[in-house]
């Protein structure tokens, strides 16, 4: 019996296919293509080096850094040494943090920068009176010879007026101590993932205590405060490179000047602390409830931030629930956008259409990040870029 190959047909079911147009996604905020012409004087774009021009070729939009919360440490100056790290000899917030960031895995993609914003500057009364479980591990927090450090956080919105810190080495156990307010902040503010409960702990004396006290981080870490200013975060990082250098005061005098000629008064003072007393708690809850978010704003210069050939690098933080002229909620309220290639001639326009009108400007958007961390760009054909 032979063997016949078995005969395939040929023919095949053709049914016609149906082609679903899929709606582009909207852009996640409002935008508005291109800024709009100054109507005051500006100041003049300075002259920077012939050997470092601007980027004007790439395109912006994604351009920003993809981390989820942005710790700003309040130096009172406006410029760094190129890795900020080595400030002070290496003895400073910005080193302890970047630190203790590196020991998480998996990462709490937290970025720390220096800011020319004041601490904090507790009184030497206040100091006394702050509550023990503040200087646990501090056996010199009675004493002057203790330091403060404050931070701001975004887009978490919050301050962090009191992070005790001990002058540089008067003993070995110097970074023990040092480390356990690290610990604290990083524990209570900055560190989100479950994973991140199993990460290398401080010594076992300080480990024990932190234990205990887990739970109650956030509730112990007295002064903190919800962030209602707008924050106007102008690169000045001359030390690392001149462009920021050069840019960055003139845009700094220019977001002062024009955001008070819309009303907006400007804060440059250190942010004043109520004491620990719970009648002084009661009075200053009451006294944060009387301005409303975006009455004010704080114009200052940080650390580098990515992105130098894109000299000016702004960011602006809106906070949550300020209002517009309209009454409406600020549709960027509880938002930070960050802007590349900012001249002096922009600034009003930012002014108006970003911290006033709620808009984001398209020709000058590296990215933006809403409370809780999620980072969005500007559409991509018909998709949210998301980073």
């Amino acid at each position: 019996m032979s063997l016949r190959p078995i005969a395939r047909s040929t023919w095949r079911l053709r049914v016609p296919r149906r082609h679903y147009a899929i709606p582009p996604k909207s852009p996640p905020f409002p935008t508005t293509p291109t800024c709009p012409n100054p109507t005051c004087t500006c100041s003049a774009m300075p002259e920077l080096p012939p050997s470092l021009p601007i980027d004007y070729k790439t395109a912006l939009n994604g351009t920003m850094t993809p981390d989820r919360e942005q710790v700003l440490v309040c130096t009172g100056q406006e410029d760094w040494s190129s890795n900020i790290e080595n400030e002070n000899s290496g003895h400073n917030l910005a080193a302890d943090l970047k630190k203790w960031i590196k020991t998480c895995h998996p990462s709490p993609h937290v970025s720390v920068v220096n800011s020319s914003f004041p601490s904090t500057v507790p009184t030497r009364e206040e100091m006394q009176n702050l509550p023990p479980y503040l200087y646990p591990s501090f056996p010199y927090s009675r004493q002057e010879g203790i330091q403060n450090a404050s931070a701001y956080l975004f887009p978490s919105f919050k301050y962090i007026p009191f992070i005790p810190r001990e002058p540089p080495p008067r003993e070995p156990s110097y970074y023990q101590k040092s480390f356990d307010s690290i610990f604290e902040l990083a524990k209570g503010y900055l560190v989100h993932h479950p994973v991140h409960d199993n990460l290398p702990l401080p010594p076992p004396e300080i480990m024990e205590m932190v234990r205990q006290r887990n739970k109650k981080t956030k509730a112990l870490m007295y002064g903190v405060q919800d962030v209602k200013d707008v924050f106007v975060l102008i690169c000045g990082h001359g030390g690392r490179d001149a462009r920021c250098g050069v840019i960055g005061p003139v845009l700094k005098q220019d977001f002062e000047r024009l955001l008070e000629k819309q009303d907006i008064r400007i804060r440059d003072g250190p942010v004043v602390v109520k004491g620990p007393r719970e009648d002084e708690r009661k009075v200053l809850r009451e006294e944060e409830e009387v301005g409303q978010p975006g009455d004010t704003a704080r114009v200052g210069l940080v650390s580098h931030i990515g992105g130098h050939k894109w000299a000016g690098n702004v960011i602006v933080y809106i906070p949550p629930g300020m209002r517009m002229a309209d009454g409406k909620e600020n549709p960027l309220a509880g938002c930070g956008i960050w802007y590349g290639r900012v001249e002096p001639k922009h600034v009003e326009g930012i002014v108006k259409e970003t911290v006033l009108g709620g808009r984001v400007i398209e020709d000058l958007f590296r990215g933006g990040i809403k409370q809780g961390g999620e980072i969005e760009g500007l559409t991509q054909g018909g998709k949210i870029l998301r980073l």
